[in-house]
């Protein structure tokens, strides 16, 4: 039903799939909605379509919108990020009075929310970048929410947000994550960890298919069995579905029509991009990306192997490679989650946000793509010690990855033996001897350094910065 008699308790301006579905969430939970998009013939279509599930206000113009809103105002803004989203706030905050709330439940970059943020705090208005997890079905039935802001923005439009999110054993799938653009950030790094996850389950695939001679219907069935286990998740659930999908005009498993060039919105990009700026390994991240990028380069790939050949893989089965890439995977995805929350801790630190790392872990416990059975023992890691310098030194993972160890090393092997690249389970196993090793070459990268740039070292055996004379009688100095 939709009604204009009593002021509506939340907006949604924005009305594509996702805005349309996020106020239709609102409104199934009791919450009257007012609702506002740029072509009206959007808002028509949701109220006709929808309109019986709960109590919707149509507003034709922003200022309407405004009109119809309780004090103080909460207005969630779902248009693209970027410019769009700019142009909705400059129209919409000269309406707005001191207290109100604007929230962008778009993707966007964590710098333009804290941009936003501070310039609207400037009017005396909260802005909430809130990171929103789950695509369409998320956004209907219960999505992960990651909001930041002011913490009174939150005493106001928290209630509303948990009680549209996911719900996990009775816990909303929603905290405040911190100030300004801390939601959007952990978004960001949630996605980055989302690259990491297919490019490992489609490495996975490759090896059991090409190196394995596993069809990729019995591929499904054995991520069936995996999900039952510690790799429970939901990519590993809709793995299963997709690999099992036979398609219908050509009666071929759909994996082997689909072009095999995966796409990419930018959020994995920004991750690494991030994490560079803050001096942060995310070598899965990064493989994912690049990965992506590669498989997208189609004129030279075929340039490639017109050149050097196409890359025959001679299958063979072996029971033992399930159990092994099964190992495998359970350990980087690991790694590639450990990296994920290490970007975290050091973003809070720059930027004093002060993160509750453990209550992240549950935020993507259900409603988003990387929800995992796993992320309750990445909460009870950080309950244990909230310092944790990373979630390898915590007893559960420590003793996960050690199991791993061999399959691990015997899968990387096969990779590349078989000449099947799998650049996330080999950067993660180096990731992983990299911060084991009680010595790394980088004394040499510094001794030339210091060679042809004069940029100094430190010592093993006393304090202070050195320098050699190279290019005289190569005594050392103090720098």
């Amino acid at each position: 039903m939709t009604t204009s008699e009593a002021p509506a308790r939340i907006a949604v301006t924005g009305l594509a799939v996702m805005g349309s579905n996020l106020a239709r969430n609102l409104a199934r939970h009791g919450f009257r909605v007012a609702v506002h998009n740029r072509t009206n013939a959007r808002t028509k279509a949701l109220i006709s379509e929808h309109g019986h599930e709960g109590e919707f206000v149509p507003a034709e113009t922003l200022d309407e919108l405004v009109g119809s809103l309780q004090k103080p105002r909460q207005i969630i803004i779902m248009v693209k990020a970027g410019a769009p989203t700019d142009a909705v706030i400059d129209e919409l905050a000269p309406l707005l009075e001191p207290g109100d709330m604007v929230i962008d439940g778009g993707n966007a970059h964590y710098a333009d929310t804290r941009r936003r943020e501070a310039a609207l705090r400037e009017a005396g208005l909260h802005f909430v970048g809130a990171g929103i997890s789950g695509g369409e079905e998320g956004a209907l039935n219960g999505p992960s929410i990651m909001p930041g802001g002011s913490k009174e923005s939150y005493e106001h439009v928290g209630p509303v947000l948990e009680a549209i999110s996911a719900k996990v054993n009775g816990e909303a799938c929603c905290v405040h994550v911190g100030p300004d653009g801390a939601g959007h950030f952990v978004k960001m790094v949630h996605n980055g960890i989302e690259y990491a996850d297919m490019q490992l389950i489609a490495e996975a695939f490759d090896l059991l298919h090409r190196a394995g001679g596993l069809t990729p219907a019995e591929v499904a069935e054995v991520f069936r069995g995996w999900n039952t286990g510690d790799l429970e998740s939901y990519l590993v659930e809709i793995t299963a579905e997709v690999l099992a999908h036979v398609d219908a005009e050509t009666g071929s498993a759909l994996v082997d029509v689909i072009a095999d060039e995966a796409e990419q919105k930018g959020t994995g990009r920004w991750t690494v991009q991030e994490a560079l700026e803050l001096g942060v390994p995310v070598t899965g991240i990064a493989e994912a990306v690049f990965a992506r990028s590669l498989s997208g380069r189609a004129s030279q790939r075929e340039a490639a192997r017109a050149a050097l050949g196409v890359n025959e893989v001679v299958a063979s089965r072996d029971d033992s490679l399930v159990e092994d890439v099964r190992q495998a995977l359970y350990a980087s995805k690991v790694v590639a989650y450990a990296q994920g929350f290490d970007q975290m801790r050091a973003a809070s630190t720059e930027y004093g946000w002060d993160l509750d790392l453990g209550s992240t872990a549950t935020i993507w416990r259900g409603g988003c793509i990387i929800r995992a059975r796993f992320l309750d023992r990445i909460k009870e890691a950080y309950d244990r010690n909230p310092e944790l310098e990373t979630l390898l030194a915590d007893d559960y993972f420590r003793d996960a990855v050690r199991t791993a160890e061999d399959a691990w090393r015997r899968v990387a092997v096969k990779a590349v033996q078989s000449g099947v690249p799998a650049p996330g389970f080999v950067s993660a196993l180096s990731y992983y001897d990299a911060l084991r090793s009680e010595r790394l070459p980088a004394s040499l990268i510094q001794g030339l350094r210091d060679f042809f740039g004069a940029h100094t070292y430190r010592r093993t055996d006393r304090e202070g910065s050195f320098h050699t004379l190279w290019s005289g009688d190569r005594s050392q100095i103090d720098a």
